[in-house]
């Protein structure tokens, strides 16, 4: 795995630049204080689903039996859960794996995103990319102990245990019930439903910044190298199929709902504080659903908790996993 020092001062305009996806964790480490292996074992692959859908690509963290499964939200891509997963392996974060945490986890691209390929329909709602997650899991043989998904990739994640409950043994939504509406999410449409293509990177790096004020610009500069690509033109754009994600009728609402009531594992969910996307009615019905579920909120993240507070969101995972008590709210 290739690791160039200076790839963090390197301007992305500059015509000698290579983008290299591995090439990032220590810059991830230094921004979070953040311990652990001095170089994480990752890896990039893909697998054939068959049924005429294009490969699915995904990151492979360590190289025992996976024992977490991360799905990422729509426009997004397995590089958002990097911090999460380097802070899964700081021992003085996650006390509760031992003094050596291993971290043996797989994070997917969902279809149309990252370097998944597109698929031919347009089709990226949470029942037809639970189905296709389901099958590449059936490929690679792997069950793990948490599935964690975080917006669109929440709800394909409920989709996915509520159909097929031996598909992992717990489940953690981030930031995300059925109750999503776009008015909810109006701010994440905005953003998502904004130009495909810019000029320059410091033209895309400046629409990234306005709509995530909060962000340091390390951490964006980074999510930007992930989820977009120069062209030959030197422009640059988004990697994600733009056709429309995600929408749902209000039957397939209902339809996640009731998904909801048939879960069978321990469920958490887990709320940015300063998010609208969740809101206080979501979480009552989430919980008249699943009277055994548990629901944490995290102080100041927003929408994308795994950005904002990873350090926090990892010492959560760690404990739900384990099977503690879960904090109703988290600084």
């Amino acid at each position: 795995m290739s690791h160039h020092p200076d790839h963090a001062d390197h301007d992305p305009d500059d015509p000698d630049f290579v983008y290299d996806e591995f090439a990032f964790f220590d810059e991830n480490r230094a921004e979070y204080d953040l311990g652990g292996p001095e170089v994480p074992n990752v890896t990039r692959h893909r697998v054939d689903i068959g049924g005429g859908e294009p490969p699915l690509s995904y990151l492979r963290w360590g190289s025992g039996p996976p024992q977490w499964v991360f799905l990422h939200g729509g426009a997004q891509n397995a590089h958002t859960w990097d911090t999460v997963l380097l802070a899964l392996s700081d021992p003085a974060l996650t006390p509760v794996l031992g003094t050596d945490p291993t971290v043996d986890a797989v994070a997917f691209d969902l279809p149309g995103h990252g370097s998944s390929g597109w698929r031919s329909d347009g089709r990226y709602d949470p029942a037809t990319s639970a189905a296709t997650i389901g099958a590449a899991l059936d490929r690679l043989g792997f069950v793990p102990e948490a599935l964690v998904g975080m917006s669109l990739g929440g709800l394909t994640a409920l989709a996915l245990a509520a159909a097929r409950p031996s598909c992992c043994r717990r489940l953690a939504l981030v930031d995300i019930t059925p109750g999503v509406t776009r008015d909810k999410a109006a701010d994440v449409h905005a953003f998502i439903e904004g130009p495909q293509s810019f000029p320059s990177f410091a033209e895309i790096f400046a629409r990234t910044t306005e709509f995530n004020p909060t962000r340091s610009a390390s951490s964006l500069r980074r999510g930007i190298l992930h989820n977009a690509h120069r062209q030959e033109d030197r422009s640059w754009v988004w990697n994600y199929d733009r056709r429309p994600m995600g929408q749902r009728s209000d039957d397939a609402h209902e339809d996640l709902w009731r998904a909801v009531s048939a879960l069978e594992m321990p469920t958490l969910l887990v709320r940015g504080a300063t998010s609208p996307v969740v809101d206080d009615e979501d979480e009552a019905e989430f919980l008249r659903r699943q009277p055994d579920g548990w629901v944490t909120s995290v102080a100041d993240a927003g929408h994308s908790v795994q950005g904002d507070r990873p350090r926090e969101l990892a010492s959560l995972l760690t404990t739900f996993s384990v099977g503690n008590e879960m904090p109703s709210h988290i600084e």
